[in-house]
């Protein structure tokens, strides 16, 4: 049985959890995990993530050329400004970004993540290092575990730490949240 070249995997976790530390994808899924069930929160976002980096790995270069990133990211900004909005307008936020069942939960943390993680830096940074490494598996193992890490912080800061925050506070602190997010992807777009 040969040895594990550990360098790959060292690096690419390395790499993700000092780029992610605090990143906007970290700081949505506090905020979705504010008002949400934990769970569904972390594994919506886990899933985001590893189906976009994942592929990043596996396809490498050959994705980003089939991938708009203006467009995109576009998208994103406005989706993330549509949801500040609502927030902030909507009287009954239990149905917008409020608490929701689990698949609703998920599937909130699944659609933004993934918006966010379409051309972000990570994701490039994924595609380099597979190629730098010729092992995406092993790569993509260390992005998983950065990812899961900073994840889990996220939504255990969501969870318990924003539960103390009065309603009112929380409802107005995540619209601005999520219209700010939005207006620097959409700059970042432009």
């Amino acid at each position: 049985m040969g040895n594990i070249d550990l360098i790959p995997l060292l690096t690419s976790f390395s790499v993700v959890l000092l780029a992610e530390l605090g990143d906007k994808t970290q700081i949505c899924t506090v905020v979705l995990s504010s008002r949400s069930s934990a769970f569904p929160i972390f594994l919506g976002a886990m899933s985001a993530f590893f189906i976009i980096n994942g592929l990043s790995t596996l396809l490498g270069v050959e994705l980003l050329s089939f991938l708009p990133q203006s467009v995109i990211s576009l998208a994103a900004g406005l989706v993330f400004i549509f949801f500040g909005l609502i927030s902030f307008f909507h009287k009954d936020r239990e149905n917008i970004l409020g608490k929701a069942d689990a698949k609703s939960s998920f599937m909130k943390a699944f659609l933004l993540i993934s918006l966010m993680e379409l051309g972000d830096k990570t994701q490039i940074a994924s595609i380099f290092l597979a190629a730098q490494f010729k092992d995406p598996l092993i790569v993509l193992a260390g992005i998983m575990l950065a990812f899961g890490i900073l994840t889990g912080i996220g939504v255990l800061l969501g969870y318990k730490i924003l539960r103390f925050i009065p309603e009112r506070y929380l409802k107005i602190g995540t619209s601005i949240v999520f219209i700010i997010l939005g207006g620097f992807i959409i700059f970042g777009a432009l």
